[in-house]
């Protein structure tokens, strides 16, 4: 398959390159028309507003475009005479600017900055300002704007993507994107040493400006991830002047925080402090039935019992910026933050058997705890050659924590003495050091290359402990034949090249990735080493056509890889719990992912319709596999099972039916197809799998707004389990007050109840169920002040669209 790739793109490489040759060779004509198009009220570039160009003699469109990332656009091969502009963006008023001369004196005509207001609806003396989109489908990104979620203004990065169709979240907050569980989590575009679904269940909503998704990033990007990224965009300003945010929030039964974000900045320093601590609880019920099957006598639980879980975390955040010179930016800054969870179940059971049918009933105790702490240095520099995009950017990051588990499973009698215990215990240091270079040379305002060189360093030790409870001493024995000291070292480089072109409206951008991984896992006690070392290569193609009217449609490929770490290669047993053991797979190979993608954007007036259609294979797919280990004990192991297909669309449209109305309807639909060997045993699964979310906000008066969201995931499967569909609704109501300077959000999470998780997982000798039932409704209150928020500066440069920061995808 990968050879078959590789063909391909050398193919289209070798024919984009004459097509551009042939291309440059041609003398250009038409007159060029360019200009950013900004927010009246931030300044802001506005991307993807559609930019229609008329001819005044008979008003007919004669030409159009869609805005870049920066604002930019540019229409091209416009013949003399004299023409008029208008400017559409859902939200915002149409603008028109009339008296526009082109003749052949010039071959380019500049309009400067365009700015444009936000619609306001008046009647009856009540003025409305129409809210920007809560989700926006761009060609190559979706981004969540997060000030638009109301119904998870208090929570953390998990509970705004829960209103993204692409995205699932589990009853313990795991998310998966496309129905993947492994992707790629950026803060500011950069990585960070904690696992995906650490990092989003612990930055608060109120840090975040905004959320990107990019399915299909080009080979600029770590290909690591079978799903894409998730790039989390956190508040700064860009105002002169001193601006911020004060937020505090509180609901019932252990659930509150408090949040202080600071910005200062001049014509050539910027500084940003984040401060923020918050503390989260739910609860619940669960019910489960277990069936294993070991010498051909079945042996049976069933329990119930109640879940609580809290967790809380402290994390700061600081960062300098300085204008060294026009052409030179520099900027320093770290993080810290500390974090504890804590699960606590209480289960009543039965057990019996073939054998044995009478029941025996027990009960147990179930504590874990995780938490720890980490820290993140980092300095970034940025050197301009000229303002038309030509950059050389460089950046070092570190990262270290310390991570500490604990998980204790105590059987209790009917006078609740121990009658059996165990304790499993993790702990460890985890480093990461990051350098990059990325270097942008422009040829001319459509054609460009990009390379740059990467390197990730990554360390960790780790000791896991295994005790028994000695009914007799009543204490915790240490065994050490189920504990066991790891080691954990990662060196990888990586070189890319992009190469980016446009012919009319047809534009390109060829990518290869080449990547050297040299990688240790050593057993201290048992003195063995599992050593990787390897070459692997990353081509990506990304294709866009502009249409006249300023809709686009888009079509990529990109090669990704999933690679296996931590647990995964562990090739020992480490109890979870009295009733799970697991063990690692050291032979596990990567997973390699091929994934096609092709989409189409159209804007009509303030209707926004968007369609995305893919197709994923990921080879050597890796998967969780359940088995007997002894009489109602499960044995978690992990292994190569074979090849998955996704192939779907998303679909959005956004969209007003009244006046004081906002809909927001999108749609993931896909069919989901596993086949492969288990336990040396051929299978093969499928299942059509959909989520909607149905997203309204309205205007109840000049300072109010109610926010509605409705959420359904379908039914699906896995190779060994299969996931029953869950609904909520989540409902918020929010006031400004003193002109938006102070807001109140009163916002209630699963309004009906219904976000109850179903769960079967069956093989040749088990079967298990599992449903979890959260209390609900949940009901918080955020109140948020906004430090000098109505005070606004135009004073930023503009560089023609060379600003190449991370955006999650990629100009053409």
């Amino acid at each position: 398959m990968f050879n078959l790739n590789m063909k391909i793109f050398i193919t289209l490489l070798a024919f984009s390159l004459i097509n551009v040759w042939a291309n440059e060779t041609k003398p250009k004509s038409g007159i060029e028309l360019r200009g950013f198009v900004l927010d009246a009220q931030t300044d802001h570039p506005i991307s993807y507003a559609n930019v229609l160009l008329f001819s005044s003699d008979d008003q007919k469109q004669v030409n159009g475009i869609a805005t870049d990332d920066n604002g930019l656009f540019r229409l091209e091969g416009n013949k003399p005479g004299s023409y008029f502009l208008e400017i559409h963006f859902i939200g915002y008023q149409t603008k028109t600017v009339n008296n526009i001369t082109l003749n052949s004196e010039k071959d380019a005509v500049n309009m400067g900055e365009i700015i444009i207001e936000p619609d306001l609806m008046s009647t009856d003396n009540i003025e409305v300002e129409a809210a920007r989109s809560p989700v926006t489908y761009q060609i190559d990104k979706k981004v969540i704007n997060v000030s638009e979620q109301l119904t998870a203004s208090s929570g953390t990065a998990v509970d705004i993507l829960e209103n993204v169709p692409s995205v699932t979240v589990d009853i313990e907050g795991n998310v998966s994107l496309r129905g993947s569980s492994n992707f790629t989590v950026l803060v500011d575009g950069r990585p960070t040493i904690l696992e995906p679904n650490d990092i989003l269940q612990q930055i608060s909503a109120a840090s975040l400006e905004n959320i990107e998704i990019i399915t299909n990033p080009s080979a600029k990007y770590n290909p690591e991830g079978t799903a894409g990224i998730i790039n989390l965009v956190m508040k700064k300003n860009d105002k002169i002047g001193m601006h911020g945010i004060v937020e505090g929030n509180g609901g019932y039964r252990n659930r509150y925080g408090a949040q202080v974000i600071g910005d200062y900045k001049t014509d050539k320093y910027q500084f940003t402090l984040d401060v923020g601590y918050n503390q989260r609880a739910h609860y619940g019920d669960e019910i489960e039935r277990n069936i294993t099957t070991q010498n051909e006598i079945s042996s049976f639980r069933n329990s119930n019992g109640s879940n609580e879980h809290e967790g809380n975390r402290f994390r700061v955040r600081g960062e300098i910026g300085v204008e060294m010179s026009s052409a030179d930016y520099f900027s320093f800054g770290g993080s810290f933050q500390d974090r504890e969870n804590n699960n606590h179940s209480d289960v009543s059971f039965l057990e019996w058997t073939d054998l044995f049918p009478e029941q025996i009933k027990q009960s147990s105790n179930t504590f874990r705890s995780r938490g720890g702490n980490e820290y993140e240095l980092y300095m970034n520099y940025d050197h301009k050659f000229n303002n038309s995009g030509h950059i050389l950017k460089a950046e070092a990051q570190y990262e270290a924590g310390n991570g500490e588990e604990l998980t204790r499973t105590e059987l209790l009698n009917n006078d609740n003495s121990i009658s059996n215990g165990t304790k499993t215990t993790e702990d460890g240091p985890d480093k990461e050091l990051q350098l990059k270079l990325d270097y942008t040379l422009p040829f001319d305002a459509d054609t460009k290359f990009e390379a740059g060189y990467q390197n990730e360093l990554d360390y960790s030790d780790e000791l896991t402990g295994y005790y028994e409870y000695d009914t007799q001493l009543q204490q915790y024995d240490f065994i050490d034949a189920f504990s066991n000291h790891v080691k954990y070292k990662r060196n990888e480089h990586a070189l890319y090249s992009l190469f980016a072109s446009k012919n009319g409206s047809f534009g390109y951008q060829l990518g290869l990735r080449a990547e050297y991984t040299d990688r240790n896992i050593e057993l201290v006690e048992q003195g063995n080493n599992f050593v990787i070392d390897r070459w692997d290569y990353f081509p990506s193609l990304h294709s866009s056509y502009e249409f006249s009217n300023g809709n686009q449609v888009m079509a990529s490929y990109t090669r990704r890889i999933d690679r296996p770490r931590g647990w995964y290669l562990e090739p020992f047993e480490t109890w979870m719990d009295a009733y799970n053991v697991r063990t690692g797979n050291p032979a596990l190979k990567p997973e390699y992912i091929d994934s096609y993608e092709a989409g189409y954007q159209a804007v009509l007036g303030k209707t926004v319709f968007s369609a995305e259609f893919y197709h994923r294979v990921n080879h050597n797919k890796i998967e969780r596999l359940r088995s007997v280990y002894a009489e109602n004990i499960t044995l978690h192991t992990l292994d190569n099972v074979g090849t998955d297909y996704a192939s779907g669309s998303e679909l959005m449209l956004n969209f007003d039916p009244f006046r004081d109305w906002n809909v927001n309807l999108m749609g993931n639909l896909y069919n989901y197809r596993i086949k492969g060997v288990i336990f040396d045993e051929a299978f093969s699964r499928e299942s059509f799998n959909w989520n909607v979310r149905f997203n309204n906000r309205f205007k109840l008066w000049s300072s109010a707004q109610l926010q509605l969201n409705l959420s359904y995931n379908s039914a699906s499967v896995s190779s060994q389990s299969e996931q029953e569909g869950v609904f909520y609704t989540h409902l918020a109501l929010r006031q400004d007050f003193f002109n938006k300077a102070l807001t109140a959000t009163l916002q209630v999470r699963d309004l009906f109840g219904t976000s109850n998780y179903e769960n079967v997982s069956r093989g040749p000798d088990f079967y298990t169920y599992r449903k979890y039932t959260r209390e609900a409704p949940q009901i918080t209150l955020n109140i948020r002040y906004f430090i000098n928020r109505q005070n606004n500066d135009r004073g930023k440069n503009r560089d023609n669209g060379g600003n190449d920061d991370f955006n999650g995808g990629e100009e053409f």
